[in-house]
């Protein structure tokens, strides 16, 4: 996420210079044949490409308004998860107590039963943001601009670290070998929380009504990592990002040989304006195809995901503060703008 006022100017340009390029010789192509060789031929009338750029115009902001949809939704379901995070902390705090234990513990060893808990739910925040990370086919970060983008200017943590040694801080070394394994870690963690509950139940630590919202909060949070796999594991469809692609390439390239004759008429050597301004037009285009594209997968890590990250290291220092931790953990700062 960019938590500056704007992308600069430089920085836009760094971002699109290949396709400034590549539209600059598209350009310069059909000109130089025009106007040096006299090739009269290539010009087009300009309405049909006018009205082909509508169209394309409309494609374009439905795909960036699905994008914004995607990307909104998933902060949404992380905002939920930062809710359900503290309202669980607070449930493990005063729900389990000695009341009707069979066996009561001291303080310090009911801080540590309900401290175990809330380590379990950190372990399934890592697993579930480590998994979000993974990489998929159709997410952009493989593209040349935006990998580079990343690799100077921000680190994605889940991207160099490995996610059993993160376990290990949370998890006891019976529950660590347990999940060993297991796809979907994130899932298993919460099962493992359920059981964990219900054997409170049995020995008297928590009652049925407190269970019974206790584990509303399990099936809250498994609901949330499911909207958050859906998100992930099912993209924006495939038919309509590429015939977006199409469409704009087209568009791109027919504009040139409508423009020349445009130019042409406001004076002698004018045509060669149709560099500048045709690549200009594909421009715009070109980088609103690219902030549609970056903005579809909100989970792989670029520079305007949802920070989950930070979201899931707020939520650590939150529940620490609550049982009265000293944890000496830092919220995450961004990385020149750059929150990941």
């Amino acid at each position: 996420m960019h938590t500056g006022k704007r992308y600069t100017f430089k920085e836009v340009i760094l971002w699109t210079r290949r396709d400034i390029a590549s539209l600059l010789v598209i350009a310069f192509v059909p000109t130089l044949c025009y106007e040096v060789f006299h090739w009269k031929w290539l010009c087009l009338p300009w309405l049909p490409i006018a009205l082909l750029g509508t169209a394309v115009a409309f494609v374009v902001g439905f795909k960036n308004n699905a994008s914004y949809d995607r990307t909104w939704e998933a902060r949404r379901i992380w905002g939920a998860i930062v809710n359900a995070s503290r309202g669980w902390g607070v449930m493990c705090k005063d729900f389990i107590s000695n009341r009707h234990a069979k066996q009561p513990l001291g303080d310090a060893d009911l801080k540590t039963l309900q401290l175990a808990l809330i380590k379990r739910h950190l372990a399934w925040l890592t697993a579930l943001r480590f998994q979000l990370r993974e990489s998929r086919n159709w997410e952009s970060m493989h593209l040349a601009h935006n990998r580079e983008y990343r690799n100077r200017w921000f680190q994605v943590e889940e991207h160099n670290q490995e996610l059993n040694e993160q376990l290990k801080k949370y998890l006891s070394e019976a529950e660590w070998q347990e999940i060993q394994g297991k796809l979907n870690k994130a899932a298993q963690l919460l099962a493992l929380q359920s059981r964990h509950l219900r054997e409170l139940l049995e020995l008297g630590y928590i009652e049925d009504f407190r269970h019974m919202e206790l584990e509303r909060v399990i099936v809250e949070l498994y609901n949330q990592q499911g909207a958050s796999e859906r998100i992930k594991n099912f993209p924006y469809p495939r038919q309509f990002a590429s015939l977006n692609n199409w469409f704009i390439k087209i568009f791109v390239a027919l504009l040139p040989f409508g423009m020349m004759q445009e130019f042409e008429k406001l004076g002698d050597h004018l045509v060669w304006l149709t560099i500048p301004f045709s690549a200009l037009s594909g421009w715009v285009f070109t980088t609103m195809e690219r902030i549609g594209e970056v903005s579809e997968n909100p989970f792989e890590g670029s520079s305007n995901d949802v920070p989950i990250t930070a979201i899931a290291r707020n939520i650590e220092i939150d529940l620490m503060d609550m049982f009265g931790v000293h944890h000496g953990i830092q919220p995450k700062q961004a990385e020149n703008n750059i929150l990941s």
